[in-house]
């Protein structure tokens, strides 16, 4: 019946023959990256992993010992969470033992990691490169609609950090002390020249102290000028944003709890004056943790959570594999899980952790979409109305300018000099 074959049936022919020769390679790349997979979940199973992870908060590590349990479940993987009290131990650690020659059996196989501790292990060369985008759940992000997944406080991530998870700078207030709390950094001045020492932040280098900085610093900064913060700092540049900082500081600071004299060590502090009505607003980058620590009667049923409408300081954050890490497969393994629907799903939950997903639910079918739906909120928690534009986090090197000359200008041995005067 083809013998006399006609022209579109030809062309047809041709088409198929065509879509065949496309399609072929794309099953066998399928093909090659679900073998390439199997071999490291052959070769990472039945291993310890050892998660070097900040240890400073109940909720995350009880999720940390759910994701063990899990992990544990599917690879027979015994996850040790090796608490930190500072990020920088373990980069230091890595280091250490590159120095000395340990390029293969490094104790930290995984680290939960972002910022400036990620531009330093990057620069010094302490970190696997190009295995996040090897995660079959990786492609749940949609990195090519959502490129903030590939990049690290503005600097890309070259493959070396899987994302884990969002957060933004959070503020809370006691809603018995005050009606309405300041929405602007503007009206921050403004109210703690109204309620003296009502209101405080953690001194640098503590990581709550420094957002708060960034967050001071992106806005009082001109739109002209912002793109400078997006590049490594300067002499030239700090010189030319700082200012404004310290300007605005000097005038914040006699408002301030013990009238800026003193400065609390850490977000636990902070969050403690608040619990003994020391203070009536504070700030994290943890959102979670305000409901949480009511629901511990750590702080009062009164506590109300809110975002700055000029913008909330916002990032992702990561988990990434050193150079040297012993057990690189079962990492890459734990990574994986960490970014699926089901590990996700949980850690959104505000009684679980309460952190933001870095998947993209667009991609998701509309049963596991519905996992991501919050029912019920606690009184406490953030409520997203969204009036707080995301201010995504400076270049990493202008943590360094913003903690040496604040050290400079507000430090134990400045403050012990104006004593004396």
């Amino acid at each position: 019946m083809i013998r006399h074959k006609q022209p579109h049936i030809v062309i047809g022919n041709i088409l198929c023959g065509l879509i065949l020769l496309l399609t072929v390679p794309l099953f066998s790349v399928a093909k090659e990256h679900n073998t390439t997979w199997q071999t490291t979940v052959n070769n990472g199973s039945n291993k310890p992993v050892y998660f070097h992870a900040w240890g400073g908060d109940p909720q995350i590590n009880t999720y940390i010992q759910w994701l063990g349990e899990q992990v544990k479940q599917r690879y027979n993987i015994e996850l040790h969470h090796i608490k930190l009290t500072d990020t920088s131990e373990a980069v230091s650690r890595v280091l250490a033992e590159k120095s000395a020659g340990n390029h293969d059996e490094g104790k930290v196989d995984l680290i939960w990691i972002n910022g400036a501790n990620f531009a330093a292990m990057a620069k010094h060369g302490l970190l696997a490169p190009h295995w996040a985008q090897s995660l079959p759940n990786f492609a749940l992000t949609n990195p090519d609609k959502n490129p903030a997944v590939t990049l690290d406080f503005g600097v890309p991530t070259q493959g070396m950090e899987s994302p884990w998870g969002q957060a933004a700078l959070t503020f809370y207030y006691d809603s018995r002390a005050m009606s309405a709390p300041p929405y602007s950094l503007a009206e921050l001045l403004t109210w703690s020249a109204q309620h003296q020492g009502r209101f405080t932040y953690p001194k640098p280098p503590d990581f709550i102290g420094v957002s708060f900085l960034k967050y001071a610093l992106i806005s009082l900064t001109p739109e002209s000028l912002q793109h400078l913060l997006y590049q490594p700092a300067t002499e030239q540049s700090a010189a030319l944003l700082l200012p404004a900082l310290w300007q605005y500081l000097d005038a914040l600071h006699p408002n301030l709890w013990r009238k800026g004299q003193y400065f609390v060590s850490s977000s636990t502090a902070l969050r403690r004056l608040v619990g003994d009505t020391e203070l009536s607003l504070a700030l994290t980058f943890s959102a979670p943790e305000v409901p949480s620590a009511v629901e511990r009667f750590d702080l009062p049923t009164s506590i109300r959570s809110y975002a700055m409408h000029d913008g909330s300081l916002s990032n992702i954050h990561f988990v990434a594999i050193p150079f040297n890490a012993s057990h690189r497969d079962s990492a890459k393994l734990v990574a994986n899980f960490m970014l699926s629907v089901t590990a996700q799903a949980k850690k959104q939950q505000p009684s679980v952790w309460g952190d933001r997903t870095v998947i993209d639910i667009s991609l998701l079918d509309e049963k596991s979409a519905e996992l991501f739906v919050q029912q019920n909120s606690h009184p406490s928690s953030l409520v997203s109305e969204g009036l707080s534009p995301a201010l995504a986090e400076p270049h990493p090197s202008w943590v360094s300018y913003i903690n040496q000359q604040w050290l400079a200008r507000y430090g134990a041995k400045k403050r012990a000099l104006k004593a004396g005067k």
